[in-house]
């Protein structure tokens, strides 16, 4: 999915024949005035050939983040529209949700409290969203009560390289530098995925910081939290 190019910083003023010239060169071929923007991302993109290609190369949907961050000098009316429309959607989804049947299925209580204990026991404080939410749908969390353990449902984040993997059924007694061998390891790494990474493959294990979200926190607080180095 992508938008047409017109207007704002992203049009040149009016040409001898009465048309627009593009102020920007296709980020993906490099050759052409772009034509698009991707909604999500932003790069430009002068044909259908190169939005599929850039949506290939970063794993973009082309569908625009309506959480992402815009600051108080680019809020528009359009902004403003665009969240009361989300939240409208965060209504309806948590009232569905809230009607689920499982949610009031004795079967399911007991599965979530049991979570609840587990976790207590490990001085880990589970919350969970309401039936009905992607996250919440997606979450393959669990706990083996023959091995005592949990499995996680993880994703990580990779910001300088624009990449993100979710891993599955991770136990709770793996390390953190096995967990990230597969990606950032520049020997045992799957040669593509280097490749995407190279930016954390090609530094030193030293110099990579995992940071961990931390949720329910207020706005101006902080939002991550460090954890010890490789």
């Amino acid at each position: 999915m992508a938008e047409r190019d017109g207007g704002g910083t992203g049009s040149a003023p009016p040409a001898a024949g009465g048309g627009k010239m593009s102020l920007h060169r296709c980020e993906t071929c490099s050759k052409e005035e772009a034509k698009y923007r991707c909604p999500r991302c932003m790069k430009y993109s002068c044909s259908l050939l190169c939005v599929k290609k850039h949506k290939l190369a970063l794993s973009c949907n082309g569908v625009r983040d309506k959480t992402a961050f815009v600051s108080v000098n680019e809020f528009t009316d359009l902004n403003l529209l665009s969240d009361y429309r989300f939240l409208e959607d965060v209504g309806r989804t948590a009232d569905a949700a809230a009607r689920h049947c499982i949610v009031h299925s004795p079967a399911t209580k007991r599965l979530l409290q049991c979570l609840r204990n587990k976790a207590r026991g490990c001085n880990i404080e589970l919350k969970t969203l309401p039936v009905g939410f992607t996250k919440r749908r997606e979450n393959s969390t669990t706990f083996n009560s023959t091995e005592n353990k949990f499995y996680w449902h993880l994703k990580l984040v990779f910001p300088h390289c624009h990449a993100e993997y979710t891993l599955k059924r991770v136990p709770d007694d793996k390390t953190l530098t096995d967990i990230l061998k597969p990606y950032i390891d520049p020997v045992e790494s799957d040669p593509v995925v280097c490749q995407r990474l190279k930016i954390y493959t090609a530094s030193p294990q030293s110099d990579v910081q995992i940071l961990m979200k931390i949720e329910n926190r207020s706005r101006n607080s902080v939002r991550t939290e460090n954890n010890p180095e490789l």
